[in-house]
């Protein structure tokens, strides 16, 4: 199962179509679930996803700091997380002030998209369209340029 924890309700339906959109098209490839946390401050933010993490899963958190991949690499990092063994992923969106680090700490990966900061509801879209694309990728269907 993959799994999105984040922080935060969308309220444009723009972008709760782009995002059910690309969740439906996932679930041709794999199970996914997105997990709403409430919106509020940082240390409460962390404390519900830390509730919500588990350490048999593999943990990536969204970090502005975090590594850059391709999505060619990306796809092989999923691939290779369900290949060794771990049952699910768990990406980590936080709030708008971010995510404290023994959230970070708790993770396997801190991932990074760009240094640019995106609207949480557009970032939300933008990692399920990644994660469409890298099983696009791993199952050798056209769709990745």
């Amino acid at each position: 199962m993959i799994k999105i924890l984040c922080v935060g309700k969308i309220k444009e339906k723009y972008l709760n179509d782009l995002i059910n959109d690309y969740k439906t098209r996932i679930t041709k490839y794999h199970k996914i679930e997105i997990i709403e946390l409430k919106d509020s401050n940082i240390t409460n933010e962390s404390n519900e996803i830390l509730n919500h993490l588990n350490e048999k899963e593999f943990n990536i958190c969204m970090d502005i700091n975090g590594k850059e991949y391709t999505s060619v690499e990306l796809s092989k990092i999923i691939d290779n997380t369900f290949t060794s063994g771990y049952g699910n992923i768990t990406f980590i969106i936080g709030g708008s002030d971010g995510i404290n680090d023994l959230v970070k700490n708790k993770c396997n990966l801190r991932l990074s998209f760009s240094k640019l900061t995106f609207p949480h509801g557009l970032f939300r879209g933008i990692l399920l369209e990644q994660i469409y694309r890298s099983f696009k990728i791993l199952n050798n269907e056209s769709y990745h340029k």
